[in-house]
Formats: structure tokens, C-alpha cells, sequence
């Protein structure tokens, strides 16, 4: 998605630029939006969304850090519109599925399940 808007967002910035006698300083600001979300596409791209390894499960993100709960410590799985939400007493992990390969969303479903937690299911 981020790859679409990006080149939308350029397309519709360098048509300004070139095309407008007036340029206006939100002409360059189109330009910018659509090279910032290519650029989140290439590092989602290139980065693992998800990893599980050592008893945590972190989350990659874009703006400089990474969200990391340890397994042992989630007291409740929380699904709703195929999505999970990971608690713990003071942490809370939203994990998008739609990002998961389907080998590596069959891995998580097992580890996730392995955990006997209660989950609280809510059906969109």
C-alpha cells in the first residue's frame, strides 16, 4: 500500500513541479510525502516485520526502534479482524497479519497457541 501511495504522492508532486509556472512550497511537499513512503516500502521490504527468536517476539519499525515483548510474560492474546494484540501487565503489541507470509502466520498461530493463553476474540 505504502509503495502505491508513494508513487501517487511522487507522480502527483514532480506533475506540479514541472507543469506550474507559480510553484507553491506545497508543490515540493507532495514530492517529499511520496519519497517518504517509498521509503517505508523499501525498508519494510528489506527488514522482517516480525521475529521470534530467545523467547521474545519483536516488531520492526521504521522510525528508529523496535517493539519487543517477552513470550513468558503475555497474559492475553487478543484477535480481532485477523489481527493480534499481544498483553502484558504493562506492554501491548498490535501485530498486522496481512504483513506475514502465510508460512511464517502458520509458525506464529503454533506459537501463539503453545502459549495456552486466554484469547478474547471479537468478530468483525
Amino acid at each position: 500500500m505504502s509503495a502505491i501511495l508513494g508513487i501517487v504522492w511522487t507522480g502527483f508532486g514532480t506533475y506540479n513541479i514541472l507543469e506550474d509556472e507559480n510553484l507553491r512550497w506545497s508543490d515540493y511537499i507532495y514530492l517529499l510525502v511520496g519519497i517518504l513512503y517509498i521509503g517505508h516500502y523499501l525498508f519494510d521490504l528489506i527488514n522482517q516485520y516480525l521475529i521470534v527468536e530467545n523467547g521474545t517476539i519483536r516488531k520492526n519499525l521504521l522510525y528508529g526502534y523496535s517493539k519487543k515483548i517477552n513470550l513468558n510474560e503475555i497474559n492475553l492474546i487478543k484477535k480481532f479482524a485477523g489481527d493480534y494484540t499481544l498483553k502484558t501487565d504493562t506492554q501491548k503489541l498490535k501485530i498486522n497479519t496481512d504483513l506475514i507470509e502465510e508460512k511464517s502466520l502458520a509458525e506464529l498461530n503454533e506459537i501463539l497457541q503453545k502459549l495456552n493463553l486466554p484469547s478474547d476474540k471479537a468478530v468483525c
